[in-house]
């Protein structure tokens, strides 16, 4: 085996992977020292939905400080705090793209890269998933139709945060294939990969803060939201397995990355496979773009479905919604739409419920799958080293070898997620003020991350080099409309029936 040689700690600062965690590492310090009064992470950048020609809600208002969401009346007195309520959203974006570039020119330097034409690579994507970002958040965009009438609007097309992502992936597509000569300049920096895995680490951040804000939920709703995905996820991936080696021919490669794409958590899922398999980089890509477009698909289509097919199950539609769109970020925006539509749907039928409950249930249900994908990544290592790759005769391969072939920005995720469901249990009189610092890193770093990821693999993917497209579509489509979805409802049916919003007060 080529690492028969390697130490245990080969690659810690020359591999995308180690440097992942050493990002991811870096931000969740910053973000930890909430728990000592101080928001040292306030100054990242967010964005806020906005309306284009509205007076008081335009394109001034698109970006801010995140830490002055934190400060005010009812929020934890965090030193800081009022700094960045103040702070200028151009210093903020400043401030932004000089602490990342920093981060980034560091890991590239240690990895070998050309550090000049990374830094420029780099500034130009930075500016582009920043542009996409905002544009992505304009109203007729983003804005769901409860919140038309804020914005001016009369029309939208309730994307979410779905809107951002989609733009940064058809910019960098029109880049990597339409100009040819400025996708080569910034492939330096286009490091898909590298930026989705930190993004992973900093989602350990996210499954602990759920698990924080989980405390006030019923202990039935969690429970059955993890019987709900083991069962599910035991089921899912085999079959989406069996169906692309023995129906469509597919190589295990494929069909492995793409099984986990499908069946547990879209990228994050194919990502952490396809670095547990040492699968070709043009594998992970091919499959997270299918996921990405699919997920947009899918946002567009089930909320409506749902609501107009199971007023009767809010709660099973809601799990259902978490088991089957993928990627976090379309996910949320999901179910945040299926929410909004059947509480508005109840309230013209006579019943008044509590809103967040049904994306609640969405959330949860993805919660646990984000839990699965370490575990997966790890078992998928074992079988691919042991089984599929053990030639005839072969002696039997040794730890090391696990160690190397594991996904090290795993170990980032469990990590970031043990810590931070550590402090609800030692100290759960910290949860508010722990959330200062967690909101900002797990959620508009954890996403600039995933914006710079869909730009990047926009950049490098050439479809004149990419072929069995049509095939891999084909078996994404009939495995998420025949397989995924039905099963999923299914599951969730048999775990969530009879569970229904709260009443509203």
């Amino acid at each position: 085996m080529s690492n028969v040689n390697k130490k245990w700690y080969s690659g810690m600062l020359s591999t995308e992977d180690w440097w992942a965690v050493w990002i991811g590492f870096f931000l969740f310090a910053l973000g930890l020292f909430s728990l000592l009064g101080v928001d040292l992470v306030g100054w990242f950048a967010k964005t806020h939905t906005w309306a284009l020609g509205h007076p008081e809600k335009g394109f001034s208002t698109a970006l801010s400080a995140t830490g002055g969401k934190f400060f005010g009346d009812g929020q934890p007195n965090l030193l800081l705090g009022q700094v960045y309520e103040t702070m200028s959203p151009i210093i903020s974006f400043l401030m932004t793209y000089i602490v990342f570039t920093a981060l980034a020119c560091l890991g590239a330097a240690c990895m070998k890269l050309d550090l000049k034409k990374f830094f420029q690579g780099w500034t130009v994507i930075f500016i582009i998933t920043w542009a996409c970002w905002i544009i992505g958040h304009e109203a007729h965009f983003k804005a769901v139709p409860s919140e038309w009438a804020d914005y001016g609007i009369t029309w939208g097309l309730s994307l979410g945060g779905g809107a951002s992502y989609m733009l940064a992936l058809v910019v960098g597509l029109i880049i990597g294939n339409s100009m040819k000569g400025t996708a080569k300049f910034l492939s330096e920096a286009a490091k898909p990969e590298w930026f989705i895995k930190t993004a992973i680490v900093c989602l350990g951040i996210k499954v602990g803060l759920k698990c924080m804000e989980a405390a006030g939920f019923t202990l039935e709703l969690a429970l059955a939201g993890a019987a709900a995905t083991f069962v599910a996820y035991m089921l899912f991936w085999p079959i989406i397995y069996t169906l692309g080696r023995k129906v469509f021919k597919l190589p295990r490669q494929w069909a492995a990355t793409l099984s986990s794409g499908i069946s547990i958590c879209g990228v994050s899922a194919s990502v952490a496979t396809g670095g547990a398999i040492r699968a070709r980089p043009v594998i992970v890509v091919v499959v997270s773009m299918l996921i990405v477009v699919f997920a947009m698909v899918e946002l567009l289509i089930l909320p409506p479905l749902y609501t107009a097919t199971s007023m009767d199950e809010p709660i099973v539609a809601g799990a259902a919604m978490g088991m089957t769109v993928k990627t976090d970020g379309a996910d949320a925006a999901a179910g945040a739409i299926l929410d909004e539509m059947m509480v508005n749907k109840a309230a013209k039928m006579g019943m008044n419920w509590q809103s967040d409950w049904i994306l609640t249930s969405a959330i949860m249900t993805k919660v646990w799958i984000d839990i699965f994908i370490g575990l997966w990544a790890f078992v998928l290592a074992l079988i691919w080293i042991y089984k599929v790759e053990r030639s005839p005769g072969q002696s039997r391969v040794g730890p090391s070898e696990i160690w190397h072939r594991f996904p090290k920005f795993v170990i980032g995720y469990l990590a970031t997620w043990f810590v931070y469901l550590g402090v609800l249990f030692i100290a759960p009189g910290m949860t508010d003020i722990a959330q200062v610092g967690a909101y900002t890193v797990q959620s508009p770093m954890r996403k600039m991350f995933f914006m710079l990821c869909f730009v990047a693999i926009g950049v490098i993917t050439d479809f004149s080099k990419l072929k069995g497209m049509g095939r891999m579509a084909l078996l994404y489509a009939i495995a998420l409309f025949v397989i995924i979805a039905p099963i999923a409802y299914a599951v969730a049916y048999i775990f969530h029936h009879g569970m229904m919003p709260l009443a509203a007060g």
